[in-house]
């Protein structure tokens, strides 16, 4: 099956590809950072709908997964998240494309104050209307290799004596391994199933971010003084994040989602099928299979570093 994937240079998108290809399917690879991932991937921000329509010439279906977390020039909510959608939509119907998976976030809704939450439940909508058949994939927080989950922790667990917990109270979170993940992509592009469907996918463990820190304190052999630190003082460091390092510690954004919890979809989904339930515990093995090389941030992570 002839198959395209939006952010197929990303973390998603690339365990995504590399367990598709592993199957034979012939992939269409997008994305905007194409120089930075593979000479096979085709270089788009998505925002020319007759450059889709080429690139989607005899797919079955599109895997859209493009997305960020944080807003640098031009790359927006606006323009990434809803502008770019709908120029797959109007692409994907213009090739003869029959399906469209979108991945979307946990948390997403509407009107909640929150500029990235609103504008993946917006990208949502235009692909609940398109006309098209669909899967939107509503998924927490997910970990593995590559990913930002356990590559920002564990740096930071190698950088910082101390972790400053998110929120005076502490919210769970349900680590959602990227394998398992992958498993209810593919369900949805290749056996078409879900038809139509939105539907929550998470993992099958329920902790504590601190029991989650702590466990990957632990595989890296740190031993961090742990403590519930205020929302607007994550905020505050958010923002210098953003303005100084090339991936941000925590976004803003990252720190709405953190203070407020990720075991519970923001919106009505659907049950996800009892086969594709994620099984993959947030264990010593999975932690370990995913970390980064071992390291504390240095000069590089900076923006004004090459």
């Amino acid at each position: 099956m002839k198959i395209a994937i939006t952010g197929a240079g990303g973390f998603v998108g690339t365990h995504l590809s590399q367990r598709l290809e592993s199957e034979g399917h012939e992939l269409v690879l997008i994305s905007r950072r194409a120089r930075e991932a593979s000479p096979r991937i085709k270089a788009s921000n998505l925002s020319d709908v007759n450059v889709l329509t080429v690139l989607f010439g005899g797919c079955k279906v599109v895997a859209h997964c493009a997305g960020i977390n944080r807003e640098i020039g031009s790359q927006t909510y606006q323009r990434v998240h809803v502008d770019a959608t709908r120029n797959v939509v109007e692409a994907a119907r213009a090739a003869g494309v029959e399906k469209i998976v979108l991945l979307s976030f946990l948390r997403v809704r509407p009107d909640c104050g929150s500029a990235y939450h609103e504008s993946k439940w917006e990208a949502e909508e235009i692909v609940r209307n398109s006309g098209l058949d669909y899967t939107i994939i509503k998924a927490g927080v997910v970990y593995g290799r590559g990913d930002h989950m356990l590559d920002h922790i564990s740096h930071a667990l190698h950088t910082f004596p101390v972790f400053g917990l998110v929120g005076l109270k502490e919210k769970s979170v349900r680590p959602l391994a990227v394998e398992d993940l992958v498993h209810v992509m593919r369900a949805a592009l290749v056996d078409r199933r879900m038809k139509r469907q939105t539907v929550a996918v998470v993992g099958p463990e329920e902790i504590n971010l601190s029991e989650a820190v702590r466990r990957i304190a632990e595989v890296v052999g740190k031993q961090p003084l742990m403590f519930p630190l205020p929302v607007f003082c994550h905020q505050l460091m958010a923002r210098v994040f953003e303005r100084t390092m090339k991936i941000p510690l925590a976004s803003v954004a990252q720190i709405r989602i953190l203070s407020e919890g990720m075991a519970a979809p923001g919106s009505p989904v659907v049950p996800l099928p009892y086969d594709l339930m994620p099984t993959r515990r947030f264990t010593t093995e999975q932690i370990r299979s995913g970390l980064p090389h071992p390291g504390p941030f240095c000069v590089g992570d900076l923006r004004w570093c090459s």
